[in-house]
């Protein structure tokens, strides 16, 4: 049976001549099943449904390669003392006594529900998932993200998945000095399970799912491991995600235990190439290695807000890009609002080069689109063209906050917001409209999340030194008027509860 021919009308439509994004005014895009048939105005043929969605903007999805798939903790860390003395990271005593799972396989499988739910309700319409091993006894198995597919297929989200795998984990010790936990055999473990998920679900779930290699990131991993990475990798023609030039402490231990930088640490192995995709790319030992970058097609994932939240940022957007270096985008942690990475990345770019021309909006907007697209070796993502899956957004345009209307993609960029995003279609299946992801109860979703979210800050007692009580461990913004002194918790018996 043939499947029915759509299409979308609204006052601005962001379509792709085949080299660049243009604008279209009043127009359309029609779509039949997962593909794009029509991108312009006037289309001549039969549609079984138009949907006009007015005074909006039509574009395609965002993608997201550090797309957050958690209940973010690094919002715990917010004004809140070093990550090893409140809990986040792993103390001695807690790894002596050994490691435990803060989640059972429900809530970790219904934390993604979450994420994804968020992510849709973004905009974004391809993700690569991120998730803390902090919480974990050690990284993810097969078994979960065969659950992960699954949900990915029920939300409609596509997403480039496989368990998180790594050989070492960073604890603190008494003194609140970093030291490295090694497991050699686990790490190549969680590769043979990665592997595993690869072959058995790479392309399923319609074509939604695809597999990739998700080595947690670069200090956790052993010259074993990344080098049995390569190979698959290489077997596979798998992409593959590994967060590196990020810290200090990486940057450092990795040229102590090796006595290379990073990035040529990772050139060593042959994992510099185009399928491999690299947050964040912050810290690097100079031009020969951004070069490096460029030559290998390479890919750099730019996540803004997690890293001006912490005091950091990428030196030069504009300078990299400049490079040939190809620039995808992250949002990385909560919220999972692409709009204000883009806005926040901007503005950090102009600040950290200095002047308003080496960045522009297009951009950070492309990154977003085509750089992502192309980090994945898709071009049938990231634009809206003849041929393209049919991965759309509609954000509304002329709502009060976003300010006198003047050009639908400056106006989003200076006071857009994520749930400005009222419909999303993902190869072709619609999965929201008017702001609502399909089949989702966002009460009763925010209700177990809150919960879920209180157990994890109570698992911060657990990997704390001298596990003090978890409320302990948090403070407000604002001191408490009833409760305040020195050490007071975030959250006190006395606080009344929501009506």
């Amino acid at each position: 049976m043939s499947k029915p021919r759509i299409g979308l009308k609204a006052s601005f439509v962001v379509g792709f001549d085949g080299r660049q994004h243009v604008l279209w005014r009043h127009g359309e895009v029609v779509f039949e099943g997962g593909e794009i048939l029509f991108v312009g105005r006037g289309f001549p043929g039969n549609v079984s449904q138009w949907i006009d969605y007015g005074h909006a903007l039509i574009g395609p999805g965002f993608i997201d390669l550090d797309a957050l798939g958690d209940l973010d903790s690094t919002v715990l860390t917010l004004d809140n003392g070093a990550e090893w003395n409140m809990g986040r990271v792993w103390s001695e005593d807690y790894l002596r006594a050994g490691p435990g799972e803060c989640y059972s396989p429900d809530e970790e499988l219904f934390k993604y529900r979450y994420a994804f739910t968020q992510l849709i309700r973004n905009g974004i319409t391809t993700a690569m998932p991120i998730t803390s091993m902090y919480y974990r006894r050690w990284a993810e198995h097969y078994d979960e993200i065969a659950g992960v597919a699954e949900l990915s297929g029920e939300l409609g989200l596509r997403t480039y998945l496989g368990p998180c795998y790594m050989s070492g984990m960073t604890y603190a010790r008494a003194d609140g000095s970093a030291a490295q936990h090694w497991d050699e055999a686990a790490g190549l473990a969680g590769l043979t399970q990665a592997e595993r998920f690869f072959r058995d679900f790479d392309g399923t779930q319609g074509g939604l799912v695809h597999g990739a290699l998700l080595p947690d990131r670069i200090e956790t991993c052993t010259p074993a491991l990344l080098e049995r990475t390569a190979a698959v990798q290489r077997e596979l023609n798998a992409p593959l995600r590994l967060h590196c030039c990020q810290s200090r402490y990486e940057v450092e231990l990795v040229r102590r235990l090796h006595d290379t930088s990073s990035l040529q640490w990772l050139d060593r192995y042959g994992l510099l190439n185009p399928r491999s995709v690299l947050p964040h790319g912050i810290l690097h030992s100079g031009e020969h290695e951004l070069q490096r970058l460029a030559d290998t097609g390479t890919s750099l994932v730019h996540c803004p807000v997690v890293f001006a939240r912490e005091g950091d940022a990428l030196d030069s957007f504009g300078g990299y890009r400049a490079r040939g270096i190809n620039l995808a985008m992250g949002t990385d942690t909560f919220p999972a609002d692409m709009l204000d990475n883009l806005r926040q990345g901007l503005n950090i770019a102009r600040v950290k080069e200095g002047d308003a021309e080496h960045t522009r909006m297009l951009d950070l907007y492309n990154a977003a689109t085509l750089g992502g697209a192309q980090a994945l070796g898709r071009d049938d993502l990231g634009r809206l063209a003849i041929g393209a899956r049919a991965d759309i957004t509609v954000f509304r345009l002329g709502d009060f906050h976003q300010g006198p209307f003047f050009d639908p993609l400056k106006n989003l960029f200076t006071a857009g917001r994520g749930d400005d995003c009222i419909a999303s279609f993902i190869d072709g299946r619609s999965v929201m409209q008017d702001g609502q992801v399909i089949g989702v109860d966002y009460a009763d979703l925010q209700r177990r999340a809150d919960a879920l979210f209180q157990k994890q800050m109570q698992h911060h007692a657990e990997r704390a030194f001298g596990n003090p009580p978890w409320r302990t461990l948090f403070r407000s913004a604002i001191p408490f008027a009833d409760s305040y002194s020195a050490g007071a918790p975030l959250l006190d018996a006395r606080t009344p509860k929501a009506p």
